[in-house]
């Protein structure tokens, strides 16, 4: 009897050993899905990072939860993108997360930053430096929409900007759990090589119809058009929280006729009857665009997903157009 009782001692004993990782992970909360994504991949075997917009949640409309006020108080490590996407956190980080290493990844080095283009109906271009011009009210709509930076903060849409906040993201886990710092690094190896070669499928895939123009709800795709070469040729709205007016609809509609044959892309967590009010009448075709990954289920696979569905459905829309 006391030979059994024993045994069961020893193997509840080493049960409870076998996972003296799980135990020990730092308490780590992330913004928005790409961004959780990221640091799932470098987390694995050590622990699973929290989300704060999940499901089809936008960061653009998203109010804080309970939730996510107890999660941000109990964090030990914040990952955000920055006040120029996640606007509602700005303050709850300030006092919530006071006790918390924030770690800002529009700040992480090597990122290629481009400029927001402040009309809803810009020109296609190569270098991101010259569209045509919006009314100066929508101008001065979009600079007060985004007066934290001069910067698009859509930052994810290009795999090396992804592969520069993985950095980021293992150091700031490096130094925050030095413990776990050997698995976070092979990790992070793993995450760069699969950057790479994601990379290189996504150009495969775009590459036939990267010519093709097309118009996008909005100016979410900018760092994936300049990394791909692809013609973006204007958005319904400058910014998604905002319903365009009458004035805009129809340039746009104007735009979608001059073009021909084209596609136009929704969004799923946006209003889709304007982009059928866009095309009615036109030889344009409808597709959707998930730049925020809201029909996606989180996890460490989640932005290679994203990025693939992206190109995905430009190239089965333009491909037909």
């Amino acid at each position: 009897m006391k030979l059994a009782m024993g045994l069961s001692l020893a193997i509840l004993a080493l049960l409870f050993a076998g996972s003296p990782q799980a135990a020990d992970a730092p308490v780590v909360v992330t913004s928005i899905k790409p961004i959780h994504s990221l640091v799932a991949a470098i987390m694995q075997g050590v622990g699973k990072p929290e989300l704060i917009v999940d499901g089809a949640a936008s960061p653009h409309t998203y109010n804080l939860k309970p939730s996510n006020a107890r999660a941000l108080q109990e964090a030990k490590v914040i990952f955000w993108v920055g006040p120029g996407l996640e606007a509602f956190l700005e303050k709850p980080l300030q006092s919530l997360g006071s006790d918390a290493i924030v770690a800002r990844l529009d700040d992480a080095p090597g990122l290629v930053k481009l400029p927001f283009r402040e009309g809803g109906a810009f020109e296609a271009h190569d270098d991101g430096d010259e569209h045509d011009g919006a009314p100066a009210a929508e101008h001065e709509h979009a600079d007060a929409d985004h007066d934290h930076g001069a910067f698009d903060t859509h930052l994810w849409l290009d795999p090396m900007n992804a592969k520069a906040m993985a950095t980021e993201i293992t150091t700031t886990l490096v130094a925050a759990d030095p413990e776990n710092a050997l698995t976070y690094e092979a990790n992070a190896k793993a995450l760069d090589d699969r950057l790479d070669a994601l990379d290189k499928e996504i150009t495969a895939i775009v590459s036939p119809v990267k010519d093709k123009p097309f118009i996008v709800f909005h100016d979410a795709y900018q760092y994936f058009e300049h990394r791909y070469h692809i013609r973006v040729a204007g958005s319904i709205t400058v910014s998604p929280e905002t319903i365009p007016g009458a004035e805009r609809v129809s340039e746009i509609h104007k735009k979608v006729g001059d073009l021909g044959a084209t596609c136009v892309f929704a969004e799923p967590q946006f209003e889709p009857r304007l982009v059928n009010i866009v095309i009615e009448g036109t030889n344009a075709k409808s597709g959707v665009l998930d730049p925020e990954a809201a029909t996606l289920p989180a996890g460490p696979d989640l932005y290679f997903t994203l990025m693939r569905g992206i190109a995905d459905s430009m190239r089965s829309c333009l491909a037909s157009a």
